[in-house]
């Protein structure tokens, strides 16, 4: 009501403005006729004369009136410079301010809400930069003052600050303009004012906060260089240390824009996604779930029966997928695309020097350009009293610890309640051990909606896994040959004995050995760098888990892109990271998929959303296949088919979700994905349904109601 109110009342003004044509008088031939007069009420009333223009230049600006020139001579004619000056410099700041605060109270949060994720740029822009980006367009008095206050309005600059800098910004265009009004007999027309001359000094003018950036950034990159010695020549474009997914994409990269680069690997090419996390954890996932089915077959009309298999084989199949994989990203491969594969461990002695210590034990020192960081991460093992004696496992140790078993541990406890922790208890208690799984959090998948984690905590739970949440781990023991866990609920200790614990508490960045440290680049979890990657050297990047803030394969290799492209082509343009899009999944059953907001981060940012739902429980395909389960959840713009953010929980969610990434990635809403063609019958309707629910709840009932009657006056 106060919005529309203020809405109504501006409306009003500025109607009769034009109504009234009052425009007449803030002409200059209006002004020039009018000089006596004024000059006379001036001589006459001098304070109230220069309240009134003061008030009236305050009226005129915060309306975004034309007018505000000619008063600005007025104030020179009447007043002088230094007073005139003074005058309109205030009255012109606190007029647009006012602008600013009346385009902000009526506009910002509809245009945030509409447009938030493509003005996230501009946002973050205006929250580093905003001061000398608006007092570059003060100082430049072709740009339009008025749009500049309602534009501004619409950022999360402060209000002071966007008033202060218009005071100073302004300042010389009002000099100029006060000075021409003192002239006023002279002038024959406003553009007489301005002279191409004095155009090209003010654009002059503008030019030099840019370029004052320019020279402090040189300067701070000469400061942090001033203790190194640069080679007068380098033997590579690129160094990329780390041989998983962002140092894959990074060499890849620079291979295909024939930079000359080399790789740097310690250990397994492919990395933990490889050789420890996506690739094992999905062939033993898959087992797994066959494994269930076979003991569930009458959910197909099939006889239900134990499965009888051997774990030892199970593992030897893990390990197969992994040499099946291992191919696409071998030394191999990447040498017939043009990257040097060196295999030894890195590290980074002054800003353009590698040492490389070969496994081979041989030393090689390499100097180049720039350098991509891309160490991955490593699980976390918490600083638990005694677990070091009763033993553990890891995510990436268990695929060789448990490939030496002939069967899966018969109590295996499962510490972490993410999607690492989730996957391994579903997966291994399918496979028939005992699992207890142990959460510190009130709820596992704490990320997801409360909904998603009571789906998720059902479904291990109907797979045997005891899902204890709630529960801190106080510490581990060992007695005899029998190992144990004590937890604490609700000041309750409670003892779990266990064969093995598996160790699922989240994962921690490889900073340590790199030289990282030598050179004083800041790390806190990870490492800092800034919107392009760059490190506190900007020719040194980081991408991946390495450098956050996600930790997936596919982010990794989108950062790589950015990484690469920035640290070899950035002399001519550089590129920001885009994160408006970043989707991820849980493969547990049901899949668990997100893109964008869910629910519980639209109410903890306060960002309005409409909810749409479809369950998959009513889809043809999910119902012959037997998995009809699980939901689509689409986040939209309140009377809008802008599509904020989407979560599928049910069978092959992670594929399904590619059709809404696409569509937020390229601002397609729900209207476009309900006029696709989805092919029947597959999982995929469950997307084209959910937006069918939208358009249902949006239907032009009035629009409806006529058309029956319509129908009924045609049927006679």
């Amino acid at each position: 009501m106060k919005r529309i109110l203020l809405i109504l009342l501006i409306g009003a003004l500025v109607v009769s403005f034009f109504a009234f044509d009052l425009e007449r008088y803030l002409t200059l031939e209006s002004l020039k006729q009018s000089q006596h007069d004024f000059a006379a009420l001036k001589a006459q009333s001098p304070w109230m004369v220069a309240a009134a223009g003061f008030v009236l230049y305050v009226i005129v600006t915060a309306l975004s009136l034309p007018g505000a020139l000619v008063m600005t001579l007025a104030m020179g004619a009447l007043f002088g410079l230094v007073m005139g000056a003074l005058l309109v410099s205030f009255a012109s700041s606190i007029g647009a301010t006012l602008a600013f605060l009346a385009s902000r109270f009526v506009l910002r949060d509809a245009v945030q809400q509409r447009f938030g994720d493509k003005l996230k740029t501009i946002n973050d822009g205006v929250a580093k930069d905003g001061a000398l980006y608006l007092f570059t367009l003060r100082l430049v008095p072709i740009f339009p003052f008025f749009l500049i206050n309602l534009l501004m309005g619409l950022t999360p600059m402060r209000t002071r600050t966007f008033y202060w800098v218009s005071q100073v910004g302004m300042l010389a265009g009002t000099l100029v303009y006060v000075n021409a009004g003192t002239q006023l007999a002279q002038l024959q027309s406003l553009s007489g004012i301005l002279s191409p001359g004095l155009l090209f000094s003010f654009v002059l003018l503008g030019v030099f906060p840019m370029l004052g950036k320019k020279i402090t950034a040189w300067l701070q990159r000469r400061r942090v260089y001033a203790k190194w010695k640069r080679p007068a020549r380098f033997d590579r474009n690129l160094i990329v240390i780390g041989g998983g997914a962002a140092g894959l994409v990074s060499a890849y990269v620079a291979a295909a824009v024939k930079a000359k680069v080399t790789l740097i690997e310690a250990h397994r090419m492919g990395g933990d996604c490889l050789n420890y996390g996506c690739v094992p954890s999905k062939a033993l996932i898959r087992s797994a779930r066959l494994a269930q089915q076979i003991r569930h077959g009458e959910r197909y009309g099939l006889n239900a029966g134990a499965p009888d298999f051997s774990f030892r084989k199970v593992m030897a199949r893990v390990h197969e997928v992994i040499r099946n994989v291992a191919p696409h990203d071998s030394v191999e491969r990447y040498t017939s695309l043009g990257v040097e594969v060196l295999q030894g461990h890195a590290r980074i002695t002054d800003p353009w020097t590698v040492e490389v210590k070969l496994n081979d034990g041989t030393m090689q020192t390499l100097t180049t350009r720039s350098i991509v960081i891309a160490t991955g991460a490593r699980p976390f093992v918490p600083p638990l009293p005694g677990l070091e004696e009763a033993g553990y496992v890891t995510s990436d140790t268990l695929w060789s610890t448990f490939a030496e078993l002939d069967a899966p541990p018969e109590h295996l406890v499962v510490l972490g309640g993410g999607p690492i922790g989730c996957e391994l208890a579903q997966s291994f208690a399918r496979l028939g051990s005992r699992v207890t799984q142990i959460e510190m959090a009130p709820r596992i998948m704490i990320r997801e909606d409360e909904e998603v984690s009571e789906l998720a905590r059902a479904s291990l739970a109907a797979d045997g896994v005891e899902v204890l949440t709630g529960y801190k781990a106080v510490r581990c023991g060992k007695e005899g040959e029998h190992k144990y866990i004590m937890v604490e609920h609700d000041g309750q200790s409670r003892r779990i004995e266990f064969d093995a614990l598996i160790c699922a508490v989240g994962r921690s960045a490889r900073l340590n050995g790199f030289g990282l440290e030598e050179l004083g680049i800041p790390t806190q979890r990870t490492v800092t760098t800034n919107a392009y990657l760059e490190t506190l050297y900007p020719n040194i990047f980081a991408a991946g888990d390495v450098a956050g803030p996600y930790q997936f394969t596919h982010t990794a290799a989108h950062q790589a892109w950015y990484a690469a492209v920035n640290a070899l082509l950035g002399g001519f343009r550089k590129f920001r990271v885009d994160y408006s899009v970043i989707p991820w999944a849980t493969f547990i059953e049901p899949e668990v998929a997100r893109v964008g907001l869910n629910e519980q981060e639209a109410r903890e940012q306060g960002i309005a959303v409409e909810v749409t739902k479809y369950g998959i429980d009513d889809l043809d395909r999910a119902i012959a296949d037997g998995t009809a389960q699980g939901f689509v959840k689409v986040l939209t713009v309140p009377g809008k088919d802008r599509i904020l953010g989407v979560t599928i929980a049910g069978e092959h969610a992670g594929d399904l979700l590619a059709e809404f990434v696409l569509a937020m990635k390229h601002g397609l809403g729900l209207n476009k994905i309900l006029g696709t063609i989805h092919i029947y019958p597959t999982l995929a309707e469950a997307n084209k349904y959910a937006a069918g629910a939208w358009k249902r709840a949006h239907a032009p009932q009035q629009v409806l109601a006529w058309l029956a009657r319509y129908h009924a006056w045609k049927r006679g």
